[in-house]
């Protein structure tokens, strides 16, 4: 998969495009995929799976949209068509939170989004002897789109963190990648199982590049275990929180840009 033209994805990334809903079908009990599909996708960039959009959402009382960060699954540029996964994770009531993942659950045939974007793709540093890639149901998207990019002779561990073992997937996954899925009904929660899980994993031996998104906290102890305790070079290091735990996107966005301040990575 070559990486999208960075001059056409920064042109475009200023573009509001007004897309219509082909389908909406469950991929698993908690993940719903959405098809967009429209002319304005002509000039969108092509390979842009792996890459981040924007869907805009009216907000009562205001000019201003709400934005809510997604990425693409996948895309089809001869037929106009993004595909964009949303997790459905619900409340005790059994309602989906977020405004996204929501209206991804009611959303019918025909009606109108708009987006803005693409945003660049962060993709996993090649330059390596052993992989290792983990994410949550956030994440998984993105994820996969590294998966794609994974020589076929590549060696390491993929770990994703997921609400049911019914949310399983069939991925692009090399021979000698070994996945491990972790059950956790309970997302973003102080235990996090996702870190616990490469925790305890098997060290790789060579040189390590890794690849990991995720929840905000959980985030940042794999962070720590990675950077300091498995010494992977920060030119081999991608790590990012997806969303935190009883936050908003803006309110999770300031706190990433605090963050950002403190480390290196």
């Amino acid at each position: 998969m070559n990486l999208p033209d960075k001059e056409k994805s920064n042109r475009s990334k200023r573009q509001a495009l007004q897309l219509k809903v082909k389908a909406s079908i469950k991929l698993t009990p908690n993940m719903r995929r959405v098809t967009l599909a429209g002319d304005v996708l002509s000039d969108f960039p092509q390979n842009a799976e792996g890459a981040y959009i924007k869907l805009l959402f009216a907000q009562a009382g205001s000019d201003k949209p709400i934005r809510r960060t997604y990425t693409i699954a996948q895309q089809r540029s001869a037929e106009n068509e993004i595909d964009v996964d949303f997790m459905l994770h619900t409340n005790a009531a059994g309602a989906v939170h977020g405004i996204a993942a929501a209206w991804s659950d009611t959303v019918q045939s025909g009606d109108v989004i708009v987006i803005s974007g693409p945003g660049p793709a962060k993709f996993i540093n090649l330059d390596a002897a052993q992989f290792l890639l983990a994410a949550d149901m956030t994440a998984l998207p993105a994820l996969t789109a590294n998966l794609r990019l994974l020589p076929d002779n590549a060696r390491g561990q993929v770990f994703i963190e997921i609400l049911s073992d019914e949310d399983k997937q069939t991925l692009p996954l090399p021979d000698n990648m070994e996945l491990t899925w972790i059950i956790n009904a309970d997302p973003g929660s102080e235990a996090s199982p996702l870190f616990q899980a490469i925790e305890q994993s098997q060290r790789a031996t060579g040189m390590l590049a890794a690849w990991v998104a995720c929840e905000f906290k959980t985030m940042r102890k794999i962070r720590q275990l990675l950077k300091e305790e498995r010494a992977v070079e920060k030119s081999r290091l991608y790590i990012s929180s997806y969303w935190k735990m009883g936050s908003t996107e803006e309110q999770h966005k300031a706190v990433k840009q605090v963050d950002a301040q403190l480390s290196d990575v």
